[in-house]
């Protein structure tokens, strides 16, 4: 085996990194831009100041004490801020002007309809995290999330990011083998699913595809089973239910309070969690 200097590669990849050429567009182009004004690229003569700038946008539990620390090729931004992403999409326009205009409008393949404003949203998405904490998630933790294209993927996700967990989106036409691979790379203790849901006029069983993955993620210790068909609680998927693991996400949030503080999560990790 021929060994690697490992010190010129280093030097390649620094080179890789500096740029100095420009390229710029054909006139006729330009003549068509719809942003003709220059400003756009102030980023571009003081980084740090623009992004400061940016970042003071959201809405921050502790303000930072460094823009940025760069030492090729790790980056660390806004060191020593905290910050929750969830309280960034949903909180602040909950608290405010928006609480009742619709966060999401949603329509399902089959044609049904759900509208939830920030403030409903808010609502659910504390309720969810109060479920993931009742399953004994918290900060750091991984959740698997395999679900269709409905808004509890959502709810999810953002309950997460609330609580400090790390979610790993799975698409939901993946193959039980696909499933059963992510959960093992993350060690997910929770796998988030549905019975069923809907893909170009066919529906796909993500619960029998979930119970497949899981008789091999030994870091599974709960899932919780959203119900996409039946909304009066008939479904036509027969789910497998396992007592002491499996439970349904409309009786977890039919309990659960709907006031959950949002954890304060370091800027750095908030990229890391997303």
């Amino acid at each position: 085996m021929t060994e690697i200097d490992t010190r010129s590669h280093v030097t390649e990849i620094d080179a890789l990194l500096e740029e100095h050429r420009s390229f710029p567009p054909p006139p006729e182009f330009a003549a068509r831009a719809i942003v003709t004004s220059t400003d756009v690229y102030a980023s571009a003569a003081d980084p740090q100041a623009y992004w400061a700038s940016e970042a003071r946008r959201l809405d921050w539990m502790r303000p930072w004490h460094q823009v940025l620390e760069w030492n090729a090729p790790h980056v660390k931004w806004f060191l020593g801020g905290h910050l929750n992403v969830s309280a960034n999409c949903v909180d602040r326009h909950a608290n405010g002007l928006r609480r009742d205009k619709a966060a999401f409008i949603w329509e399902g393949e089959p044609g049904d309809t759900r509208t939830l404003t920030y403030a409903e949203l808010h609502r659910e998405v504390c309720k969810c995290a109060n479920v993931l904490k009742s399953l004994g998630i918290g900060k750091g933790d991984r959740v698997a999330i395999y679900l269709p294209l409905i808004p509890e993927a959502a709810i999810a996700m953002l309950a997460c990011t609330r609580i400090g967990a790390i979610h790993s989106v799975v698409f939901g036409g993946f193959s039980p083998d696909s499933l059963r691979d992510r959960i093992n790379d993350a060690t997910a203790r929770l796998l988030i699913t549905a019975d069923g849901g809907y893909r170009r006029g066919n529906v796909v069983p993500l619960k029998t595809n979930a119970d497949k993955a899981v008789e091999e993620t030994p870091s599974i210790e709960h899932v919780l089973v959203v119900r996409r068909h039946g909304a009066d609680g008939d479904s036509p998927i027969t789910c497998d239910m396992r007592d002491g693991r499996d439970s349904w996400w409309h009786d977890r949030m039919a309990t659960a309070s709907a006031e959950c503080a949002p954890e304060a999560m370091d800027a750095e990790d908030v990229l890391f969690i997303l």
